[in-house]
């Protein structure tokens, strides 16, 4: 993505051919948000400070369990959710001005897999919305279970099985969220079995076109991306950075050894290089540059569950041990890291020149995206546990979090943090 292109995206709406209108500025409306980098919308100023009491709008606790962040469009929040013990998958809305619960669908009853990581959970994947439908994916009876809903009701408007999926050497469960293209939603299931990339018609859920991956385990969501002027499908994993044409599903290029067999997190891109970083069974971290696969430049570190972030020619990250790092987009040289607190597995949030961080204790941490030093600007505690990546738009951080009583018994909660008296 070429850096002023953020900017720009910043101020226009993006309109489907069906007259569906997504606004950069207020809406979020699927896996790491509307310019697909994780960047909150130019002029965006949340609060710095706050925990379970301060700074509070709003909270409402959330039936089940999931790592799906929440995706807002218009005045509606929408979450993946399961009921692990009834075996019950399904989509939450909520109003997003008052957090009072819309509705609540149920996709899936029953059939779930025997395991999954400790980890995981039966909704880890992200929905995606275009205004007038949730689109959601499952791992359900040995497939993947994609479904189209209603954002006024939730009423099933189509649904649709890929696969097989049924990992047998890793059983670690699924998490790849659904990409929105054009009239298009594209749902990845890299398998040990045989993986696939597979474009559906986002109205019908009628196949469009699909193609073959490799036959390898990987966890990692496909993302768009406009580098160099192309727009194209990145995927990282199964020992390989792979690009491919949204519209075909052809592959446009793949640079070899520029990936570790099993990456989790979510390409990032900026100017036209292309990274990637992943943790088995190597640590690797690698620039890649589009149209040509040629690596640029590479380190052994690693970020597996979390995506990475870039931002103003530099490439922010947080490892699963909780360290912090920040890297020269163009060559790869370490500016500077720091030892926040681990694990982690969400991954940061840029709003407002800052970096929100999450680790897996339910610990915020708040410090500039400046290139020179670390600056660490606030450590907050929210609840006992936070695995989902925030979604921040405005003056507002949604939070997707776990409080656990002294019995050890969970609840998850969804805050929207933020002072009162400002807009969303």
């Amino acid at each position: 993505m070429n850096w002023k292109f953020l900017v720009l995206l910043a101020s226009l709406a993006v309109t489907f051919s069906s007259g569906e209108e997504i606004h950069p500025q207020s809406d979020w409306p699927w896996w790491r948000g509307p310019a697909r980098s994780n960047h909150a919308a130019a002029g965006s100023d949340p609060v710095v400070t706050f925990s379970q009491t301060e700074n509070v709008v709003w909270k409402v606790p959330v039936s089940g369990r999931g790592h799906a962040s929440p995706t807002i469009v218009g005045n509606r929040i929408f979450l993946a959710t399961a009921d692990a013990d009834a075996e019950i998958q399904s989509v939450l809305a909520f109003d997003r001005s008052t957090g009072e619960p819309l509705w609540s669908s149920n996709v899936n009853e029953g059939n779930f897999p025997e395991k999954i990581h400790r980890k995981n959970t039966h909704a880890s994947s992200t929905v995606a919305c275009d205004g007038e439908r949730v689109v959601a994916v499952f791992n359900n009876r040995d497939a993947l279970h994609v479904v189209a809903l209603s954002v006024t009701d939730g009423e099933l408007l189509w649904e649709k099985r890929l696969g097989p999926y049924a990992p047998k050497r890793y059983e670690f469960g699924f998490a790849a969220s659904p990409l929105v293209y054009g009239n298009t939603v594209i749902v990845l299931g890299d398998t040990e079995f045989g993986g696939f990339l597979t474009a559906l018609d986002r109205r019908t859920g009628k196949q469009v076109w699909s193609v073959e991956r490799p036959k390898q385990m990987n966890y990692s969501s496909p993302i768009l991306a406009t580098v160099g002027g192309v727009a194209q499908v990145l995927i990282s994993g199964c020992s390989r950075l792979s690009a491919y044409d949204p519209k075909t599903g052809k592959a446009l290029w793949v640079s070899m050894g520029a990936s570790s067999d099993v990456t989790c997190g979510t390409v990032v891109w900026g100017d036209d290089l292309v990274f990637a970083s992943g943790g088995f069974p190597e640590k690797l971290t690698a620039a890649v540059r589009s149209g040509t696969g040629e690596i640029v430049w590479q380190n052994k570190k690693k970020s597996y569950e979390q995506s990475m972030l870039v931002h103003d020619k530099h490439l922010y990250t947080v490892n699963d041990n909780g360290i912090a790092f920040c890297w020269n987009a163009k060559d790869g040289e370490e500016r500077w890291s720091e030892r926040l607190k681990g694990p982690v597995s969400a991954s940061p949030v840029l709003a407002g020149g800052r970096l929100y961080a999450a680790n897996e204790a339910g610990t915020f941490f708040v410090y500039r995206a400046d290139p020179e030093k670390f600056e660490l600007l606030a450590k907050n505690q929210l609840g006992d546990e936070a695995f989902a990546t925030p979604t921040i738009l405005g003056t507002r951080i949604y939070a997707r979090v776990t409080h656990l009583d002294d019995q050890g018994e969970r609840q998850e909660m969804l805050y929207c943090l933020g002072k009162k008296s400002l807009p969303q």
